[in-house]
């Protein structure tokens, strides 16, 4: 059942390089501050149309991941500004409020007009 779901609409410079560096891929809808856009990947505006929970699955693209941690903040940033941050550790705990955590193989190479979707039973 599909939970969310945005289209790729641009790729910031720096946005690959971060993941690859530390393994988090930042997301907005839209942007607040000048600047992050250069680390982050752009999408069309979602709504989340059920719960994201635990256990949930997240396609980056071609690459499917499982969510194993959301911070108590990423959800409402989600909502509000199509913002989270994944982090591809698959850790059961996130480091920060905004991270959602996912296991998975590999970091994912996103394209223009890609999909972002998250699903659950």
């Amino acid at each position: 059942m599909m939970k969310y779901e945005v289209v790729v609409t641009s790729i910031g410079d720096m946005a690959n390089e971060l993941m690859e560096s530390t393994g988090d891929l930042i997301i907005f809808d839209t942007c607040p501050l000048d600047g992050l856009e250069e680390i982050s990947i752009m999408h069309t505006t979602g709504e989340i149309k059920r719960p994201i929970q635990i256990g949930d699955r997240v396609t980056l693209g071609k690459a499917q991941y499982t969510i194993t941690a959301i911070g108590d903040e990423a959800l409402k940033t989600l909502e509000e500004l199509g913002h989270c941050t994944f982090k591809f550790t698959g850790n059961d705990t996130v480091e920060l409020p905004g991270q959602i955590e996912l296991r998975g193989e590999g970091h994912p190479e996103i394209s223009l007009n890609d999909i972002i979707r998250i699903e659950g039973n």
